[in-house]
């Protein structure tokens, strides 16, 4: 029974136990009524790795739809600051203005939304609270000191490639009190924007403002926010010698090792984390008898990548703060409804 409740059972044509069934009188004999004690105690995370650009963690102890609601607030309701407005004084390049408008929308910017507001429908000055402005003026000319038998554009032309460290920050209000000189700018300095040709330029101004992934994919603050339950294998009887050595080539390297036993090689679970659930194992006619492969209901395995804006610890923790802001909000409209 317990197996039912905590595993979900991967077979060789289907997958089984997919639902959550811990609630109130599903099971006899067992009491899943809510218990905050009991949550505390099983709920845990667990940091595996972070860097400036990604985080893996596990989430331990919670069901499906709450891993499914912080992916989901990540991915359309964490802020950033992008692209909104364009402003194009000149463009003889071959980009069309709105194509050319779309690839700066795109654009990562390295600023914390946390510092800047939401601007208000139908202003479009902005102001120092909730704008950041950006100009572009390149214009590409003939390298006077090129060789006569080069070929190379690089060398022919003199900017010829406008890149994102073209973009210039230009500061409004007292945003030079607040920011350091440098501190505002695109993630990444040689994202290509553009290619251009002698006489042909761009010249343009772009408004930075902060939104939501929901409103526009630009504004989600992650490049993928993805989670997996943790694999488990269970060996249910000894697999040795070359038995053992094929049931090692049917998963993951690192999965499945071969050790001594009594003198005899034998397979044993080293890392059931690395498993990518291929079910390969299950075509063999010999070995599917032998194992057990299910995935752990309440282990879920976090990857977040960022683009650059945010850390993803910041991501997370913004993600946890409005699921806990939708909660209050929910718990409030049913205290009005039920004085109503």
């Amino acid at each position: 029974m317990d197996e039912i409740r905590t595993r979900v059972r991967l077979g060789e044509h289907s997958i089984s136990n997919v639902h959550t069934s811990d609630f109130p009188g599903n099971y006899h004999g067992y009491d899943d009524t809510w218990d905050q004690e009991k949550f505390e105690k099983n709920f845990k995370i667990d940091i595996v790795k972070m860097t400036d650009r990604e985080m893996e963690f596990d989430l331990i102890g919670i069901d499906a739809s709450i891993a499914n609601a912080y992916r989901r607030i990540m991915l359309s309701e964490v802020p950033t600051m992008a692209i909104e407005k364009v402003f194009i004084y000149n463009n003889t390049s071959i980009i069309q203005d709105e194509v050319l408008a779309h690839r700066l929308g795109l654009i990562p910017i390295n600023a914390d939304p946390r510092l800047f507001e939401h601007r208000q429908e139908g202003d479009t000055e902005g102001t120092a609270e909730d704008t950041l402005i950006f100009n572009l003026k390149v214009r590409c000319a003939k390298n006077p000191h090129a060789s006569k038998d080069a070929s190379d554009p690089d060398e022919l032309y003199k900017d010829h490639k406008v890149y994102t460290r073209h973009m210039k920050w230009v500061p409004m209000g007292n945003q030079t009190d607040l920011f350091k000189e440098g501190e505002i700018r695109p993630v990444e300095d040689d994202i290509l924007i553009a290619k251009l040709r002698p006489g042909q330029e761009i010249d343009l101004v772009m408004h930075c403002v902060k939104g939501i992934g929901k409103d526009h994919s630009k504004f989600s603050p992650v490049a993928t926010a993805s989670y997996r339950l943790l694999p488990e294998i269970v060996i249910t009887k000894p697999v040795t010698g070359e038995k053992a050595l094929r049931l090692q080539k049917c998963f993951t390297p690192g999965v499945i090792e071969i050790e001594l036993v009594h003198g005899k090689k034998t397979a044993v679970v080293a890392q059931s984390r690395k498993d990518s659930s291929s079910r390969e194992v299950l075509r063999h006619d010999d070995l599917k008898d032998c194992v057990k492969l299910n995935k752990i209901r309440d282990h879920f395995i976090f990857s977040i990548e960022s683009t650059g804006a945010c850390s993803p610890a910041i991501i997370m923790s913004e993600a946890i703060k409005i699921l806990i802001a939708k909660c209050r909000a929910f718990v409030t409209e049913l205290d009005s409804e039920e004085h109503t």
